[in-house]
């Protein structure tokens, strides 16, 4: 799963909120064992085959089903226990030989969202059949099955499909609802007959129902764990293709089979590219990649057939910028490597969640630089680790590997610790291991676990077997402690020979860690313009030995998910030659003397005077570093006479390089050009450039007369530029194309320009799009939060108090949690972390206010580093 749209936040895994949880560290554990993994359900009665037929009704949004469960006793019992919530059960009945066919009575705990059935006496060990007559809804949020209202030309349309992930199977069938119980699925569905329907599996048969339905038979899937069904049906099309023995398409709905042409040729380029890597082919025979108008935010890896909104699927030839490509073949990279990782082997218990996501992302970053190394992507891949770092580094932490005892808890594991730790820590133990023994290994954990589940203690015990180094004592320190270390460097020479001493501690950005914990931590050392070479620093410091000749650089690759701080020699000797760093080694020192800053290691003069060297910088993701970081001091200086003094120096940095760009594209120009340029202007604009920003009003008054006038690459920053200073007709007109437009990524761009609006009075008919029925549910509950993201957190806080029912009932699994702790989670006021705290617990549950918790530590944090840097800006900006 990967959720891509936010108007707050770049997409990708920063637009992702970190889940609180204990902070201290976990114990290793033991491999996959069925009768230990945790969860709710008793292990005595296991699941073998579901045939389960549905009947939605789209006036009505019910739906009838009916199923047969084949279950196998493992040990006597009088008691089946399975998942149900918001199912009425009309009949239950248990076949066998030993029994013949019983009537059962349910029980539904709406609390515990379990259905138990008691018996007379115990059953003994064996196979039985489950039958089983229900009724459930089809929701407008995305849980279970839900519906969705869409318009082709001036006509309504309506489909069905459904999302699963993490706990929302038993919304749809009553069922083992854990990622252990592993069965097979064959669903037959009756549908209008102008519906299309998409399942796991290929067609088998279709037939007429005298009803005027028409009835759909679905393959037998593999067996996989109940969150991984999938059902879509609508009036669709399909573009088609084949790769490496396998059935490829992208599904639309009607008249977008044009922007489906990318796509497919995505999808063969990473599962070709996968298969070979794996060493275990893809193993359906059919894979769709079904996009759809609306219901949530991103993408879900069902088994054959993964489900997007279609602004993560799409790419219109003519009119989606570059990043829209870019987004594109990283979501679908990461959602077709979850056929392995997650689907053909599954995490045992979603306290391995990190199993799927980490190594989705982390495999599809790998596939992106090896399909298209132009696109740089390894650097923004740093910047993106960057706001991982940060979340990381605070006592609201939580370890990759974090306990998880309930529903709720499993959708919080959905974060950016889960994601961006998972990724940038197995970049760094390949690097360390060496890409050869690391591809061995995970082939070797394929092989061994396919069709099954695992724990961490699986990959260990494989990556260790095949790389020979100690893999399990050195993993389980990243992912069952929270945090990281901080590097400190210092040299000295003597007689020709530099001792080069490094010392780790962990980085804090709040208080000092109460413990003094450890990592083995493997450090690249070297030269500018040299070789490196590994050290593992296992204990508290580590002195090593080189020629004095040359400039000291520690971690130059930048793949290690720790700080590095250097003593005052060391850091003026490497930023005096920064014009000649590569990329990496050059983006990763202003990112951590930036953190040092942030954690009061480094005054905010050094870097200030640092980042002034980099004025002619040519690499975007440099430069989105540093705008960002510039950005931070900026919103930290709201309503303050600093922000003018950030902003001049804002522009004096970025407006040179802006003025050597130009507006205008240059034919044959390099990607990362174009998108610096509209990066550039749209700081220059926020910081008040009047220039910039007349250009950006002229170019939006002719996007109104003719929007293909301003050119995709320029596209997002002239309507956000508008949206941020829009007057009322100005909205008038961004609302009326956001309501009209029956394009996902025209809709989503228009809406993250309407929510920048810095007028309040605006601000409050932004707001009111929150309640849109018009909007699919998964843009309106961004909304809230991203308004008060751009400086009015009290007014949307109000609205949100005013609109909650409302607003609540449009949210999903993973953002129930997250709603109002979101409001405030750009605030640098203590208050509003108390004011929020406190109407979260009042309101919502204890994981909830866990959320709240972790998002209150943020904002204290942030209200600390205003007042220390603060008058630092004053002092350094005069």
């Amino acid at each position: 799963m990967r959720n891509v749209f936010t108007p707050v936040m770049r997409p990708g895994i920063l637009a992702m909120l970190v889940a609180a949880a204990l902070a201290a560290p976990v114990h290793a554990e033991a491999p996959f064992n069925f009768r230990t993994t945790p969860g709710k359900l008793p292990k005595d009665v296991v699941p073998v085959q579901y045939a389960a037929h549905l009947t939605p009704n789209l006036k009505t949004h019910t739906f009838l089903g009916a199923e047969t469960v084949e279950i196998d006793v493992l040990a006597a019992t009088s008691t089946i226990v399975l998942n149900a919530v918001n199912l009425d059960i009309d009949s239950a009945t248990l076949a066998g030989k030993q029994i013949g066919e019983i009537r059962l009575v349910a029980q539904l705990d709406k609390e515990q969202e379990t259905l138990s059935f008691h018996l007379d006496k115990p059953l003994a060990p064996g196979r039985y059949r489950l039958a089983l007559k229900f009724r459930g809804l089809i929701n407008r949020e995305a849980r279970g099955m839900f519906h969705m209202e869409y318009k082709v030309g001036s006509q309504d349309k309506v489909m069905l499909a459904t999302t699963m992930e993490p706990t929302d199977a038993r919304r749809l069938l009553p069922s083992w609802d854990e990622p252990a119980f592993r069965a097979t699925f064959k669903l037959t569905v009756d549908l209008p007959a102008h519906f299309k329907a998409y399942s796991n599996t290929p067609i088998e048969k279709q037939e007429k129902l005298e009803s005027g339905l028409q009835r759909t038979w679905f393959g037998v899937t593999p067996k996989m764990p109940s969150y991984l069904v999938v059902l879509v049906a609508g009036e669709l099309e399909r573009l088609a293709g084949k790769q490496d023995g396998v059935d490829i398409g992208i599904v639309t709905t009607e008249g977008k089979l044009d922007a489906a042409a990318y796509p497919l040729a995505v999808t063969r380029d990473v599962l070709r590219y996968y298969n070979n890597y794996f060493g275990v082919p893809y193993p359906l025979a059919k894979l769709d990649q079904i996009a759809i108008p609306g219901g949530f935010n991103g993408a879900m890896e069902n088994w054959g057939g993964i489900v997007y909104n279609e602004s993560a699927l799409l790419v219109d030839p003519k009119t989606s910028p570059d990043q829209v490509r870019q987004l594109t073949f990283s979501v679908n990279a990461h959602e077709v490597a979850h056929q392995w990782f997650g689907n053909l082997v599954t995490m045992a218990w979603w306290d391995n969640l990190w199993l799927n996501e980490g190594f989705a992302s982390w495999m599809a970053a790998k596939a992106t630089q090896h399909f298209h190394p132009e696109w740089r992507s390894d650097l923004d891949g740093q910047v993106e680790r960057e706001g991982v770092l940060n979340l990381d580094a605070r006592k609201s932490t939580h370890p990759i590997q974090t306990p998880v005892a309930t529903e709720a808890q499993a959708a919080n594991a959905f974060d950016a610790i889960t994601y961006g730790k998972g990724e940038a820590f197995l970049r760094m133990l390949e690097a360390y291991l060496g890409e050869e023994p690391f591809r061995k290994g995970i082939r070797a954990y394929m092989a061994k676990h396919k069709y099954s589940n695992t724990t961490s203690a699986d990959l260990w015990s494989a990556l260790e077997a095949a790389s020979g180094k100690p893999v399990e004592k050195l993993a389980s320190d990243w992912t069952t402690q929270s945090g990281f270390p901080v590097i400190q460097v210092s040299q000295v020479c003597k007689d020709g020979k530099r001792e080069v001493t490094l010392t780790q501690e962990q980085f804090r950005l709040d208080e000092p860690a109460p413990e003094k914990r450890l990592w083995n931590v493997p450090v690249q050392v070297g030269k500018v313009d040299g070789k490196s070479a590994y050290t593992l620093l296992t204990g508290p410091s580590v002195t090593l030995s080189q020629s004095c000749d040359g400039v000291l650089v520690v971690d130059p690759a930048s793949v290690g998910f720790f700080r590095v701080q250097y003593d005052q020699a060391s850091f003026d000797a490497l930023a005096g030659q920064v014009t000649k760093l590569p990329d990496a080694t050059r983006l990763k020192l202003q990112a951590d003397a930036w953190g040092m800053v942030m954690a009061d290691r480094l005054p905010l003069a050094a870097y200030l005077k640092l980042v002034g060297q980099y004025a002619k910088e040519n690499r975007g993701a440099v430069w989105m570093s540093i705008l960002g970081n510039l950005a931070t001091l900026d919103a930290l200086a709201a309503g303050r006479p600093e922000r003018a003094q950030i902003r001049r120096f804002t522009v004096a940095l970025a407006g040179p390089k802006f003025a050597s760009l130009g507006w205008e594209e240059r034919a044959g120009e390099p990607v990362d050009e174009r998108q610096l340029r509209a990066q550039l202007a749209a700081t220059l604009a926020r910081a008040g450039d009047a220039a910039v920003i007349a250009e950006a009003q002229a170019r939006f008054e002719r996007y109104l007369r003719q929007p293909s006038s301003v050119s995709p690459s320029m596209i997002d920053f002239v309507l956000n530029a508008a949206g941020r200073n829009a007057d009322a007709a100005t909205v008038d007109a961004l609302i009326a194309r956001a309501l009209a437009s029956q394009n996902n990524e025209e809709r989503n761009r228009l809406t993250r320009s309407l929510v920048r609006v810095a007028d309040p009075v605006q601000a409050a008919r932004v707001l009111e799009l929150a309640l849109s029925a018009t909007l699919p549910p998964q843009m309106t509950t961004t909304i809230v939060p991203a308004v008060a993201g751009n400086e009015h957190v009290d007014q949307a806080w109000a609205f949100a108090v005013a609109h909650r029912d409302s607003l609540m009932k449009n949210q999903d699994a993973v953002g129930r949690n997250r709603a109002f702790a979101g409001i405030v989670a750009s605030s640098s006021d203590v208050r509003d972390a108390e004011r929020m705290e406190a109407y979260v617990g009042e309101q919502f549950g204890a994981d909830a206010l866990a959320e709240a918790q972790r998002v209150g530590n943020g904002v204290r944090i942030r209200a600390a580093q205003k007042a220390r840097l603060l008058p630092q800006v004053r002092a350094a900006l005069q």
